[in-house]
């Protein structure tokens, strides 16, 4: 592979990472941004492709900090081709929004001695998508509720308590502080009623049940190095922060606006990790993707649909 070849897809992660890095300098955790009142408008949810299919990983984090930038409170998203397939049309001057595709292609290369062997690569492919809210033409369901619908404000969210429930982690309450236990592999958790609210409550036990898919009876994510190395407890801080929020939006709860003390925290480690590194935030979010996934898997068949990413 050439440099010219190299170069515009390295790009793609630096050009993600410091718009991201640029956030968070300014003290903005912009995956928590879509959810203050003012964007949170219909049902809380993950960016959706123009099929009803939520996107996953970074795209999910593109679209949502897209959204909040240009106000567009509808969570479709879809390609310009697309919108004509569906009898619309983008209106004149709208700018259209980057989502990634990752990709592999394979290289022949030849070892210390001689012989040929194959290499896959990985890459990431960068296209445009419009939300609905540029688009004219579409079927009337695209765009939604006229209204905002009525939320009906439950003391604690059932729905989300059979779902962790399903997961089958042990959980057990007490004490003022939310972790996860590798050496007891156990979840603890404050009583619930010493949160703020169900969706707070909702939001913390999403972060701990993420650290809890590390385990390698899950998707075995190496935490031997969290309580020694900054580096790696950040990185697994992060992807226990975008796991949460992802799930949270699979569950149609707005999670906490308020960040948790021990996550202000990490917000310097967690910068000086994406500055390090390009791909980090990729990574994370690909990892917290796939910890999600499985607590999906872990469902009831009934819920599978929720699970589709």
């Amino acid at each position: 592979m050439s440099m010219k070849e190299k170069g515009p897809r390295i790009d793609i992660y630096a050009r993600i990472t410091d718009r991201i890095v640029a956030d968070m300098e300014k003290g903005v955790r912009p995956w928590m941004q879509p959810w203050r009142a003012s964007n949170a408008v219909g049902r809380v949810t993950r960016p959706i492709r123009h099929n009803g299919l939520p996107y996953s990983g970074m795209n999910v984090l593109l679209l949502w900090s897209e959204a909040l930038a240009r106000g567009f409170i509808n969570p479709m998203w879809m390609t310009f081709k697309q919108a004509l397939e569906l009898g619309g049309a983008v209106r004149k001057g709208e700018t259209g929004s980057m989502v990634v595709f990752a990709s592999r292609f394979t290289k022949t290369e030849t070892d210390a001695a001689g012989e040929e062997f194959d290499r896959e690569i990985p890459f990431l492919k960068a296209y445009t998508v419009f939300n609905v809210a540029q688009i004219d033409g579409l079927p009337d369901q695209y765009y939604g509720p006229k209204t905002e619908p009525v939320r009906d404000p439950v003391a604690r969210i059932e729905y989300a308590d059979r779902f962790f429930a399903s997961t089958g982690a042990v959980i057990r309450h007490g004490g003022s502080q939310a972790y996860y236990a590798p050496s007891l592999d156990i979840i603890q958790m404050p009583q619930f009623e010493t949160f703020r609210d169900a969706a707070s409550y909702v939001a913390v036990l999403s972060h701990e049940a993420v650290h809890w898919t590390a385990d390698s009876r899950r998707v075995g994510r190496d935490l031997s190095r969290y309580a020694k190395d900054r580096s790696e407890r950040a990185r697994e801080e992060l992807i226990a922060e975008l796991g949460s929020c992802f799930l949270c939006a699979d569950l149609g709860i707005a999670p906490e606006l308020e960040p948790r003390a021990d996550h202000a925290s990490y917000l310097a480690s967690w910068l000086k990790v994406l500055v390090d590194d390009k791909r980090a935030i990729f990574s994370a979010a690909a990892h917290a993707q796939r910890a999600v996934a499985f607590l999906h898997g872990l469902q009831p068949a009934i819920s599978e649909d929720r699970s589709a990413a």
